[in-house]
C-alpha cells in the first residue's frame, strides 16, 4: 500500500523575493546572497489561525451592515493583508527596511508589506503562499531558494 503521508508538505518554504520587473533580488554583487523571506504555508498552524481572522473579519463586516456585503476600503485591505502576511512569516533574509527602524519580527514584516512602494513584495508573497507545490518536499529552513 502507499503511504500518503509521504506526500506531506513542509510547515515552511523559502521565497527569492523579486523586483517589481520579476528579476531575482540578491544582497551581493556577485549575486550569492539572494533576498529570500520564509514563510508558513498553507498546511502550518500559523496559516490555519490566519485563514480563521479572515474568517471572523468577513462575519463581523457582515453583521456591522446589517447582513449587507459592504467592501474594505484599499487603506484597510493593504493593513490587513500586511497584517496576515506579518503572521505567516517566518524572517527576512539578507535585506533590511531602514523606514521601519528598530523594528523586528512581525513589526518589521507588517511595515515592508504595507508599503504601497513595495507593493509587488505582498504579491508575490500570496500568490507563493497558495501554491502547495512551493512546500513540497523537506522543510526549508533559512536558506535555499523556492
Amino acid at each position: 500500500m502507499f503511504d500518503i503521508t509521504s506526500q506531506a508538505v513542509a510547515d515552511t518554504a523559502v521565497i527569492h523575493v523579486k523586483n517589481a520587473a520579476g528579476e531575482p533580488l540578491y544582497a551581493d554583487a556577485e549575486r550569492t546572497k539572494p533576498v529570500q523571506i520564509v514563510i508558513y504555508g498553507p498546511g502550518s498552524a500559523a496559516f490555519a489561525a490566519i485563514e480563521t481572522k479572515q474568517s471572523a473579519r468577513a462575519v463581523k463586516r457582515l453583521k456591522a451592515n446589517d447582513g449587507e456585503i459592504s467592501p474594505t476600503t484599499a487603506e484597510d485591505r493593504t493593513q490587513q493583508t500586511a497584517e496576515d502576511l506579518a503572521a505567516i512569516t517566518v524572517s527576512f533574509e539578507n535585506f533590511t527596511y531602514p523606514p521601519a527602524g528598530d523594528a523586528q519580527g512581525a513589526a518589521l514584516f507588517e511595515a515592508v508589506y504595507a508599503d504601497p512602494k513595495l507593493g509587488f513584495i505582498p504579491k508575490q508573497v500570496s500568490k507563493f503562499v497558495t501554491d502547495w507545490s512551493n512546500f513540497a518536499g523537506k522543510p526549508k529552513g533559512g536558506s535555499g531558494t523556492n
